[in-house]
């Protein structure tokens, strides 16, 4: 999306500190894509470390491996409410997808699931490879949307394993279950979701007896990619709207 308010500058991701005043080698990722973008030394540039943190800085140098940037001022932003993802190991590209159009939406923390249905699929997004082109994947997203927070990427794990941080509500995506519009917007979530072909039965009964609430987003059943992105955006839409109310709340009082 365009911002009218502000002359577009590129974004990179850069792991680990960054601190007012020091210099940061970019590795050849940011060097290529700046060559692309056609930047140069002394282009304004933004960075983010994925923890937090966003700066302004400056290109020094571009080399064809490296760069190297000058910080001139950082901003410390807040992570947003909590949604975590367990998504089905499912087909592969459709996984990589998911995974940036969530990221854009501020995820907070990914797990695939070994779902039964999951073996039945072909090419399938599993392994030590496809979990680097995730992340990958991932920090692209957060560049092109200029996010503060990279999802933490969890092990790949079975049903009865599954990681359910203990602050976070437990929702599982089902057709039957009750609309998400009832929920409440502050809450953080865990919301988790099924392969193609769904649940099996006796899979979807031990979520419901482990307390993981059914929830409905919609009256049809739902590609497991369109089921991932449409919670997140409407959990998040839902938070920021009720972070606003507050807003316009406190204001008025004042």
């Amino acid at each position: 999306m365009e911002r009218d308010d502000r002359a577009p500058v590129a974004t990179f991701y850069a792991d680990g500190a960054l601190d007012e005043g020091t210099t940061v080698e970019l590795p050849d990722s940011v060097a290529h894509h700046a060559r692309v973008k056609r930047l140069q030394p002394g282009d304004p540039v933004r960075l983010t470390n994925g923890a937090g943190t966003l700066a302004d800085a400056t290109l020094d140098t571009i080399a064809k491996s490296s760069c190297i940037a000058t910080i001139a001022r950082t901003e410390a932003v807040s992570p947003p409410r909590s949604i975590h993802l367990r998504v089905p190991i499912a087909d592969r590209e459709r996984m990589l997808w998911l995974a940036e159009k969530t990221t854009e939406l501020g995820l907070s923390s990914w797990q695939a699931v070994r779902w039964t249905r999951s073996m039945s699929v072909s090419p399938r997004g599993e392994g030590d490879a496809f979990r680097a082109k995730l992340r990958a994947r991932m920090i692209s997203a957060l560049e092109q949307s200029g996010g503060a927070w990279l999802p933490k990427l969890l092990d790949d794990t079975e049903p009865n394993a599954i990681d359910l941080p203990s602050d976070a509500l437990p929702l599982v995506l089902d057709v039957n279950g009750g609309g998400i519009a009832g929920l409440g917007a502050l809450l953080a979530m865990t919301v988790a979701f099924g392969p193609e072909g769904g649940f099996t039965p006796e899979e979807l009964a031990g979520l419901r007896n482990n307390g993981w609430r059914p929830t409905a987003l919609a009256a049809t059943t739902l590609r497991f990619e369109t089921a991932g992105i449409a919670a997140v955006a409407c959990l998040r839409a839902k938070s920021l709207a009720s972070a606003n109310g507050l807003k316009d709340q406190i204001v008025r009082e004042d």
